[in-house]
């Protein structure tokens, strides 16, 4: 498929670039993106929850009541989880909730992210451009000429560009990523994907 390359001031270059057919026009794999999507957000959960059980708990150690004769159950510390104050059974503990997914699995998810966006026609390519100083406003202008500056958008650069990734900082609805570090929940995420048109081909090579 052709898809046609923007200028960053919205008017058509009159080029064309050609998306490989065996990465943005596959059938998509459903499963393959929800598990890429659960270990992405399973990735961003810190996991240190902890409670203290009644090993922990700071207290006296003696009976606090005679064994029989009360007429209530026995009970041998104040620290037991049943009485109000006491540790807490079997509460959360420390742990990484990260899991292990496959690399083609990984690539599949990916792929099939962006053969979605292709249906979507959801997918823009613009030529490569640049800005002398970071400046958000240079960056909502570039937004406007697309007609994109009410959406939530994705830039892909070929590598990591300072004044780039700077002048779009403080816009809630933009994120700029490099090819290296595209993932599956980004694109998903994003209403439009501009791709900028060096990372066509570095994304073609990674995908493969």
């Amino acid at each position: 498929m052709e898809v046609t390359v923007y200028k960053s001031s919205g008017e058509k270059t009159g080029k064309k670039v050609k998306l490989a057919d065996e990465i943005f026009a596959i059938e998509p794999n459903d499963h393959a993106i929800y598990l890429d999507i659960k270990q992405y957000l399973a990735n961003q959960r810190q996991g240190t929850h902890k409670s203290k059980e009644r090993a922990e708990i700071k207290g006296s150690t003696r009976k606090i009541k005679r064994q029989k004769g009360t007429g209530t159950a026995r009970a041998g510390s104040i620290k037991s989880p049943i009485f109000r104050g006491g540790g807490r059974i079997f509460g959360p503990r420390p742990r990484n909730y990260g899991f292990k997914l496959n690399k083609k699995l990984k690539t599949l998810a990916r792929k099939s992210a962006l053969a979605y966006k292709s249906r979507e026609e959801g997918i823009m390519v613009l030529e490569d451009f640049s800005f002398e100083t970071p400046k958000t406003k240079d960056y909502l202008k570039l937004l406007s000429s697309l007609e994109l500056q009410d959406k939530k958008t994705l830039l892909v650069l070929p590598q990591s560009d300072r004044n780039v990734i700077l002048s779009s900082r403080n816009l809630p609805k933009a994120k700029v990523t490099t090819v290296d570090t595209l993932h599956t929940y980004d694109l998903l995420h994003a209403d439009s994907l501009l791709i900028s048109e060096s990372s066509v081909e570095k994304i073609e090579n990674l995908l493969k």
